[in-house]
C-alpha cells in the first residue's frame, strides 16, 4: 500500500514540474502577454501539412545545428521566442512576401518620392531585396525547401546578376540613385548590405551546392568593392545623412565575409573597425556624430557592434588565465591583465581598447533616452537596433535577453494592422522597415551562427 502511495506521489510531483515548465514566463514587462516555447526552433510560417491551424509551427534545428552543440554555450544564454513575437512575425512575413517585384528583387522608392508607400510602385534596389532575403533566411528559408524558398530563390538571382554587372572599378552594384537608402545611409549601401547577404548565404549552403561558387565569386567582388571604397579614415566613400551607417554595415560585412573564407585584407578590416571605435570616447563618455545626423544611436551602435568580437575575445582569453592561474580571480581589465596573461603588449592595446569601447557603447545604445531620439523611428532606428542587438549576440553578452524583450516588445507594439512596419522620418519604406524589422524580432532563430561569427582565431592554437 504504501508503495502505491508513493509511486502516486511521485507522479503527481513529476506532473507538477511538467506543468510549471510548460507554463514558464519570461522576466520582464513582457511576461504577462508572451508564453515561452521550449526547446532550440526555428519559425516556420503556416500550417503543418494536415493541420487546420493557421497558426506559425516550431521545427528542431532547422538551419544550424544547436547552440548547446557549439561552443559549450550556456543554454541559458537561449531565449524562446513569446508566442507574441512568432504572430508579429507571422504577420510581417505574409505582408513582405506579397511586396516581391516582378525581376525578383525589392524596392525602397526614391528619396524624392518618400510619399509612395506602395511596393510595387517602386524599383527594386539591392539594398532593400538584401536585408529582406536576410529576414527570410533568419526566419528558417533556404534556396530549396520551405514554403518561401521560390521568393528567396528569386532574391537570390536578382542580387547575383546585380553584382555580376557591375562595372570593373565601381563602387557599387547598381547604377541606381537617390534611393532612399543611398540617401540617408550612402550612396555604396547596396554592395555592404548584400555582401552581408552573400556571407549568410554561403554560411548556410554548404560547399556542395550548385549555387555555392557563384555566391563565393560575388562575394569576394562585393569585399573588394568596399575596400576600393575606404577612405583613408576607415569610412566608405559616398557618405548619406547617417554615414556612419554606412561605414558599420561595410565594417560588419568584410567581419562576416573574413568569417566565411572571403579575401578579406585584414588591414582593411582592422581600419574599418577603428573608426567606428573612433566614434566612441571611453574617457569622457562622448559620442561622434557628425557623420551621424546628430543622432548618438547611430554611432554608439556602429561602435558596439563592430567592437563585439574583439571584445569577446579578451573575455575568453582573461577567463582562460584565470583558470590557468596566470592572473589574479578579481583582475581588473587593464592592458596590464592582458600582458600577464601572455597577450602581445600591441595586440593587449588594441583589445582592452576594442573592450572599453563596447561597454560603454552598449550601454548608450540602450538608454532610453538614447532609443527614444526623436520621439519616434525611422528605418535607422530600426538598423541601430539590430546592430545592438547583434552584437550583444556575437559578444556572447547575457544583457542580450534584456535588450531583446523590451525592442520586441516595442517593436510588436508598432507593428501596422496589414503587418508592415514603416519609418516615420528619413527611411519610411514599409518594404526596408519591415525586413529590419523582422531580422531584430527573429535574432534568436541565429544565435548559433552570430556566435560563430564570432568565435575568435586563438581557439584551438
Amino acid at each position: 500500500m504504501r508503495k502505491h502511495i508513493f509511486i502516486l506521489a511521485a507522479l503527481v510531483c513529476a506532473s507538477s514540474i511538467a506543468v510549471v515548465l510548460v507554463s514558464f514566463r519570461h522576466a520582464g514587462p513582457l511576461a504577462n502577454s508572451f508564453r515561452a516555447v521550449i526547446g532550440p526552433h526555428c519559425l516556420v510560417p503556416g500550417p503543418i501539412a494536415g493541420l487546420s491551424s493557421p497558426e506559425p509551427h516550431i521545427i528542431e534545428g532547422c538551419v544550424f545545428k544547436t547552440v548547446y552543440e557549439g561552443e559549450g554555450l550556456d543554454s541559458n544564454f537561449v531565449l524562446r521566442t513569446p508566442q507574441a513575437v512568432m504572430a508579429s512575425e507571422q504577420r510581417g512575413l505574409q505582408w513582405l512576401v506579397k511586396a516581391q517585384a516582378d525581376d525578383g528583387g525589392f524596392g525602397a522608392g526614391t528619396h524624392a518620392r518618400q510619399d509612395i508607400m506602395d511596393p510595387h510602385a517602386v524599383s527594386s534596389d539591392p539594398a532593400t531585396t538584401a536585408m529582406v532575403a536576410m529576414a527570410l533566411m533568419r526566419m528558417g528559408g533556404s534556396l530549396d525547401a520551405g514554403e518561401f524558398h521560390e521568393q528567396l530563390a528569386r532574391a537570390a538571382e536578382y542580387l547575383f546578376s546585380q553584382v555580376e554587372a557591375a562595372p570593373k572599378g565601381a563602387t557599387n552594384i547598381t547604377p541606381l540613385q537617390g534611393t532612399q537608402i543611398q540617401v540617408k545611409l550612402g550612396s555604396n549601401i547596396d554592395v555592404a548590405l548584400t555582401a552581408q547577404f552573400l556571407s549568410n548565404l554561403v554560411a548556410r549552403i554548404g560547399e556542395q551546392h550548385p549555387k555555392h561558387l557563384r555566391a563565393m565569386r560575388c562575394l569576394n567582388t562585393c569585399v573588394g568593392i568596399i575596400q576600393r571604397s575606404q577612405n583613408a579614415d576607415g569610412s566608405v566613400q559616398g557618405d548619406g545623412w547617417a554615414g556612419v551607417l554606412q561605414s558599420s554595415f561595410a565594417a560588419s560585412a568584410l567581419e562576416s565575409a573574413q568569417a566565411q573564407g572571403a579575401e578579406v585584407d585584414d588591414a582593411s578590416l582592422d581600419l574599418a573597425r577603428d573608426f567606428q571605435k573612433a566614434n566612441f570616447d571611453v574617457n569622457t563618455g562622448s559620442v561622434a556624430t557628425e557623420r551621424a545626423a546628430g543622432v548618438t544611436l547611430y554611432a554608439v551602435s556602429g561602435s558596439s557592434r563592430n567592437s563585439a568580437m574583439e571584445a569577446r575575445e579578451l573575455n575568453e582569453i582573461v577567463v582562460k588565465a584565470k583558470k590557468e592561474g596566470k592572473i589574479a580571480k578579481d583582475a581588473p581589465i587593464t592592458v596590464k591583465t592582458l600582458t600577464d596573461a601572455g597577450v602581445s603588449q600591441g595586440k593587449a592595446e588594441k583589445l582592452n581598447t576594442a573592450y572599453q569601447v563596447y561597454e560603454a557603447a552598449k550601454q548608450q545604445a540602450q538608454d532610453d533616452g538614447v532609443i527614444n531620439g526623436f520621439g519616434n523611428n525611422g528605418g535607422e532606428e530600426f538598423l541601430s537596433f539590430l546592430q545592438t542587438g547583434e552584437s550583444l549576440v556575437i559578444g556572447k553578452d547575457q544583457g542580450w535577453k534584456n535588450w531583446y524583450q523590451q525592442t520586441t516588445g516595442r517593436l510588436v507594439s508598432i507593428q501596422n494592422q496589414d503587418g508592415s512596419w514603416n519609418g516615420h522620418h528619413c527611411i519610411t519604406s514599409p518594404v526596408f522597415c519591415t525586413a529590419t524589422s523582422l531580422l531584430i524580432l527573429s535574432i534568436n532563430n541565429d544565435i548559433d551562427h552570430l556566435i560563430s561569427q564570432g568565435a575568435v582565431k586563438y581557439r584551438g592554437n
